[in-house]
């Protein structure tokens, strides 16, 4: 059996399709306050789900910058592997896609971040950090995560 550690922060009842998705794979979910990343099998590898573009756009240039990048310090740090997992419905299946997102914001803001500068910053953080960035649906997230963990695992 493999057992995973969930962050104590991450929101009761807003994954449960993942957790539907450890249970049928058999994994135990151990939850507890991780240094950075929303799911671990330390010390080799944590992931860290971002629900959204939008998201992870806020994260790397919005107002999160500066406790996102201090994640990805502390993970290099650690000598942890920190992979951003960005869910997404869009067809964003890897790093070179992400120049064709249009933020649905520039409607309301046109200078708002848009895929070119999230992919460059994207790329930024992963030569600077190691930090690996992955995509996948939803409802792929939660195979995805047993996937990324275990194989570090094994």
């Amino acid at each position: 059996m493999i057992t995973l550690i969930e962050d104590s922060r991450q929101q009761t009842g807003k994954h449960d399709i993942k957790h539907l998705s450890f249970k049928n794979a058999g994994v135990e979910v151990v939850r507890c306050k991780l240094p950075f990343g929303d799911y671990a099998a330390p010390p080799a590898i944590s992931v860290d789900t971002k629900a959204s573009m939008d998201e992870i756009a806020a994260n790397i240039c919005g107002k999160e910058h500066t406790r996102f990048i201090n994640e990805c310090k502390a993970a290099k740090a650690a000598g942890c592997q920190l992979v951003i997992l960005v869910e997404n419905d869009l067809g964003i299946s890897c790093l070179s896609e992400v120049h064709n997102w249009i933020n649905p914001r520039v409607v309301y803001s046109p200078n708002c971040v848009q895929g070119p500068r999230l992919q460059k910053a994207m790329e930024t953080i992963s030569e600077r950090y190691g930090v690996r960035f992955e995509f996948c649906t939803p409802e792929e997230a939660g195979s995805r995560i047993v996937e990324l963990l275990s194989n570090e695992v094994l």
